[in-house]
């Protein structure tokens, strides 16, 4: 008897989507990927790593650059060393930041498709990225009106 009560709690509970009156509630499923459709859309590893790489680059300098502002600042007024404004602080700091987003789409658009990574600084990259970028948005929006 103990047994026929414990496999009842073991066993899991059906889940009903709609309300209970209603037996024609539709039925949820998760679409099903293949792997030929995800291997043809989407970035290649080896150009997304490179992305990474460039972005980590060109936005972490900056960023940190934005942050030590406010320490070297807060070290120089509390040594005495040097009077500093806060808007100065905050101007300075700012403009770091912003130059962190200029590098962000920097190291996305100069990154190479290509299996060779091409040249250092990748400038010859960004004029074909920013073509592929626009063809992709043309396309979306060619999906989405049919």
């Amino acid at each position: 008897m103990k047994s026929a009560k414990k496999n009842k709690k073991d066993q899991p509970k059906e889940v009903k989507i709609g309300f209970s009156s209603n037996n024609s509630a539709p039925k949820i499923s998760a679409p099903k990927s293949s792997k030929s459709s995800s291997n043809k859309a989407g970035i290649p590893s080896y150009v997304a790593n490179r992305m990474a790489r460039r972005i980590a680059f060109t936005t972490g300098i900056p960023t940190l650059s934005g942050m030590g502002v406010f320490i070297g600042s807060y070290f120089l007024i509390s040594k005495g060393i040097a009077e500093i404004s806060p808007t100065v602080t905050l101007v300075s700091s700012a403009f770091c930041f912003f130059v962190g987003l200029l590098g962000l789409s920097y190291g996305i658009l100069s990154a190479s498709w290509d299996f060779n990574p091409g040249s250092f600084l990748g400038f010859e990259n960004i004029k074909p990225n920013i073509n592929r970028m626009k063809d992709a948005f043309k396309t979306s929006k060619k999906d989405i009106s049919s």
